[in-house]
């Protein structure tokens, strides 16, 4: 199976490990992966604030750079979401019906990476080492849009030396939601603080998730909060062994 990993922006620009541990799981599977130099922004800010033309243009992009894979992979609930659910919206709009079947086409072989590796191509073997107790938040996007919930946790329950334990309102969102940091900040800061709390109170010594824009959110909060002692960890990161 050939295999596009759609990397995403965040990944790309602030924790590239997190695509690195991405295609070692990818590879793991016994998958052809395939990273296209070319790639660049799904559209999903530019969705979100109404910039549909600049949406549509940057869905199509993305639909040439991963043309011809038989899978797209993203490790992250939200971008996947944007691919998988809005592109077919964004295609209802578009005057072009080559474009607009490429990105349902697009759409539909699109998988956030737990969902592609517990489901698609079960992981044989989990790769990675990982010691210590970690709690799991759910992300908004890849909760609510696609249905991500067991998956990841059935993978970190796979590390011998993982013990997770639930934190309290862990389907609650962080604060973060892309440009709603931006625009109310402190609405924002008190949810991820909320957050944080939650999470302090488990003992864990590291938060684990599936999408870095919350977990960079949470990261934020801890430390200015003074807690330095406690990891934001990309679940690929933990499963690939990527995460020391």
């Amino acid at each position: 199976m050939r295999v596009g990993l759609f990397v995403t922006c965040l990944v790309d620009l602030v924790r590239p490990r997190v695509g690195f541990a991405a295609l070692k799981l990818l590879e793991a599977t016994g998958a052809d992966v395939v990273v296209p130099h070319s790639q660049t922004c799904c559209g999903q800010p530019a969705y979100n604030s109404g910039d549909r033309r600049t949406a549509l243009a940057l869905a199509r992009k993305t639909a040439r750079d991963l043309a011809g894979c038989d899978a797209v992979v993203v490790p992250s609930g939200s971008c996947a979401g944007m691919l998988r659910m809005h592109y077919p919206r964004l295609a209802e709009a578009d005057p072009e019906p080559a474009h607009a079947a490429a990105l349902r086409r697009l759409a539909a072989h699109t998988y956030e990476l737990s969902d592609f590796i517990t489901r698609i191509a079960p992981l044989e073997r989990v790769p990675g080492r990982y010691e210590g107790t970690v709690t799991y938040h759910d992300s908004c996007s890849g909760l609510r849009e696609l249905g991500i919930k067991d998956g990841p946790r059935r993978l970190l329950a796979r590390l011998p030396g993982v013990r997770l334990v639930e934190m309290r309102e862990a389907e609650t969102c962080c604060g973060f939601g892309g440009t709603f940091a931006v625009k109310f900040g402190e609405v924002s800061s008190a949810m991820a603080d909320r957050k944080c709390r939650h999470i302090l109170e488990t003992g864990a010594r590291a938060v684990v998730a599936g999408d870095l824009g919350c977990l960079l959110n949470i990261e934020g909060r801890l430390r200015r909060c003074g807690h330095n002692g406690i990891r934001a960890l990309h679940f690929a990161e933990v499963l690939s062994g990527e995460a020391d």
